[in-house]
């Protein structure tokens, strides 16, 4: 086989060749095309925002210059819980945010963007870029006038903070916490009262009281955020977050005014910035953990038994929203088939 560093070369040249055909294909053909695109995460925010800004940057490079993305930043040009409308709407180009945060328009969302005790980084891409995940998600924007693209993925988040030590499910019972996705609809069904907030709102609501708890995401971005300030018991697996994708999404109006090079070029854009954000964010998590243990957060690990406690819950969860949404029905179904064959390779290839 060849050496680690022969292959890294070779990859690079091809990706090299990639983006000089067709900058030089799109500079003779096609017209420039100008998208306004509003990120649900800020670009201070850590993994988040530098990847919303990682994608403009390798779009404008790979059709040289011919598609000029240009970033704002959350609330800029609408309000962050409008981006979905908006882009469907046309009055918006496009957002980078992830279907999660869509589970208003159909519950079904949520499949594409992360679900409790859900596949890993590998597992996860695998279905959705191989085995028709995207797809299907695809065909479920389509409906409300969004072309969309899975362009980023993070590693596990953590599970919460919270101000006192969770020793029992009965320590739950009465919080109010911040909490994203179908994790959610599980905490209410163990007695907390939970909403969903932007990241830049979270801060401010934890120190007033609004909540007595919240999550986000991972260590790093955490961190940036400043919880530890307010709260400091932070668990950990992130049960209802083992990989998180992000997505950006495209009017449909916008996205028709590009050629087919031009959108085959944004493609490899989309591609190559999961890949960039699957690398930074599995960087960034030690050194914030060891930071936030000197700031004086106490890191906790579920026991075995609350996990069964949150798994039990999630069971229920999905089981109804299977009933409820014909769409959640069709995706979680197709993403169970395929984990139950993945699990054939997972089982005999990986160190358990």
């Amino acid at each position: 086989m060849p050496g680690t560093r022969a292959m890294y070369r070779a990859g690079a040249i091809a990706l090299a060749t990639v983006f000089a055909f067709s900058s030089g294909a799109a500079l003779a053909q096609d017209k420039k095309v100008r998208v306004s695109m509003q990120s649900a995460f800020a670009s201070s925010l850590s993994v988040l925002g530098p990847a919303a800004q990682h994608y403009t940057k390798t779009v404008t490079r790979a059709t040289g210059g011919s598609v000029d993305v240009k970033f704002f930043e959350p609330g800029s040009l609408v309000p962050p819980s409008q981006h979905f409308d908006a882009v469907a709407a046309g009055s918006l180009d496009a957002a980078w945010a992830t279907p999660g945060y869509w589970t208003g328009k159909d519950i079904a969302f949520a499949v594409y963007s992360t679900i409790p005790f859900g596949p890993g980084l590998g597992e996860y891409i695998a279905w959705m870029k191989h085995a028709g995940g995207e797809k299907m998600m695809q065909e479920l924007y389509k409906k409300y006038g969004i072309h969309s693209m899975v362009c980023g993925i993070i590693s596990p988040e953590a599970s919460g903070w919270f101000r006192k030590e969770i020793k029992s499910p009965e320590d739950l019972k009465g919080l109010k916490m911040r909490f994203f996705g179908l994790g959610a609809n599980v905490m209410q069904k163990l007695g907390v009262s939970t909403q969903l907030l932007q990241a830049g709102e979270i801060f401010q609501a934890l120190q007033l009281g609004t909540i007595d708890a919240t999550e986000f995401s991972m260590p790093s971005m955490d961190l940036s955020l400043g919880f530890y300030q307010v709260a400091k018991h932070y668990y950990f697996p992130g049960w209802h977050q083992q990989a998180t994708f992000s997505d950006v999404m495209w009017s449909q109006k916008k996205w028709g005014e590009l050629s087919d090079l031009q959108k085959d070029q944004v493609d490899i854009a989309c591609e190559a910035t999961l890949n960039w954000e699957l690398g930074l964010s599995e960087n960034s998590q030690f050194a914030a953990l060891n930071e936030l243990k000197k700031k004086g957060v106490t890191i906790h690990r579920w026991s075995p038994e609350m996990l069964k406690t949150f798994e039990k819950a999630w069971i229920e969860v999905a089981n109804e929203q299977r009933e409820k949404s014909p769409e959640f029905k069709k995706a979680f179904d197709h993403l169970q088939k395929f984990r139950a064959d993945y699990a054939i390779w997972k089982d005999i290839g990986y160190l358990q």
